[in-house]
């Protein structure tokens, strides 16, 4: 089998155009057989820095032999000069085209994607409803009042969930958009107060029987992430997110140590190479790699397996289209380390749905993972037609 040629789209998000650019490719071959796969920057500046990125690599794999895939992660990663610096362009880049890869292997031995990854350990997984401050499913904000965030939780638990996840210092007590400045240094106190309001009046509400993860996206230094992580330890919250930059891993250690509640992190750190420094140190208890950005599915599997030689436990990062949610499922019920698993408020929404050609939705916050062929997942015909670009390639390339 050879790969033929691959297909590159940026997607149409619809309404959320503007926060939601998702790119894909599928990769053909000579026997019929093709895969898809997703880079990691369907929000965020990026989207066409990806799509360009996987238009590069895309000659490194036409005519190559579409089951080799770990020596085309290695020419991938060795032969592009680029691809030894990382970054979150590179990276994506490789995850599409080894995600899609995956896929075609899945296919052509007619087994799901984590039997590739040496079976499942699990057949449905726990998950939590994920960025509450925009809304869930038929409701949405964004949030200001402390009402607000009890009866957004209260939709969640309904629904069958017995965990959230919340960005409490996203936007003020009238909804809009907290400030930079107010977020960088030491935090005031009435900021830290209305954090602590819309904690108290969830727990107060709905009680300590459901778990909370804290979402702070990088947003504060690691002097105003202890103030907050202050207060998770308070609700004992489950898990605190992206307390402050990725990019110094000593910062993390710093508000590990004054913070009892685990530190999750791991959607902008990439490779192998980038989890070892926040592995070493232990100052991330809860790694989230994106498949679609850390290296794709086989990548992201190594980082598991070291993750668990350093007692870290896994949830992937969910927040693109469905493609992303089909290769979480599968590396999630392939570890042994999985820890609970993100169902974004995104992924309830037609726009994003309507992008894949089935709809997989959790069942009283359980998500059964796909038994068809490779990822169970495709892009949808829909998405194909609606694509904001699309380019086809064809020719073999070399690397440096």
């Amino acid at each position: 089998m050879k790969v033929t040629k691959v297909d590159v789209y940026l997607l149409d998000a619809g309404a959320q155009r503007a926060e939601r650019r998702p790119i894909v490719c599928r990769v053909h071959t000579d026997e019929g057989i093709y895969g898809d796969g997703e880079a990691g920057v369907a929000y965020g500046s990026g989207s066409n820095a990806a799509f360009g990125m996987i238009k590069d690599l895309a000659p490194l794999i036409v005519g190559r032999d579409p089951m080799n895939v770990e020596p085309i992660w290695e020419s991938l990663l060795k032969t592009t000069f680029w691809g030894q610096g990382g970054g979150t362009i590179v990276f994506s880049g490789i995850s599409a085209l080894d995600i899609a890869l995956m896929d075609i292997k899945g296919k052509a031995l007619d087994v799901p994607c984590y039997q590739l990854l040496g079976g499942k350990y699990r057949d449905e997984l726990r998950c939590y409803a994920s960025q509450l401050q925009f809304g869930w499913t038929s409701k949405t904000g964004p949030y200001g009042t402390t009402k607000d965030y009890v009866m957004i939780t209260e939709h969640a638990l309904s629904e069958g969930y017995d965990a959230i996840k919340i960005d409490f210092t996203m936007y003020d007590r009238n909804g809009m958009a907290v400030p930079k400045h107010r977020v960088e240094g030491i935090l005031d106190y009435d900021f830290i107060n209305m954090v602590d309001e819309r904690m108290a009046a969830i727990r107060d509400s709905c009680g300590y029987n459901f778990d909370i993860i804290v979402e702070n996206h990088c947003r504060t230094d690691a002097w105003g992430a202890i103030a907050i992580g202050e207060l998770c330890d308070k609700y004992k919250c489950f898990a605190y997110e992206e307390v402050t930059t990725m990019l110094n891993p000593e910062m993390h250690r710093v508000v590990r140590e004054k913070v009892r509640t685990p530190i999750a992190a791991g959607e902008r750190i990439y490779s192998r190479w980038g989890y070892m420094n926040f592995f070493k140190d232990h100052s991330v208890q809860l790694i989230q790699p994106d498949v679609c950005s850390c290296g794709g599915l086989s990548e992201a599997k190594k980082i598991c397996d070291l993750a668990q030689v350093f007692d870290a436990t896994v949830q992937a990062h969910v927040a693109g289209a469905p493609i992303s949610t089909a290769a979480a499922l599968h590396l999630e019920a392939a570890i042994p380390n999985f820890s609970i698993h993100e169902h974004h408020f995104r992924s309830t929404q037609e726009a994003i749905t309507a992008l894949g050609k089935y709809d997989y939705q959790p069942v009283n916050g359980k998500y059964h993972i796909p038994d068809l062929p490779g990822l169970g997942q495709e892009i949808s015909d829909f998405a194909v037609k609606t694509a904001l670009a699309h380019e086809v390639i064809d020719t073999p390339g070399e690397g440096e």
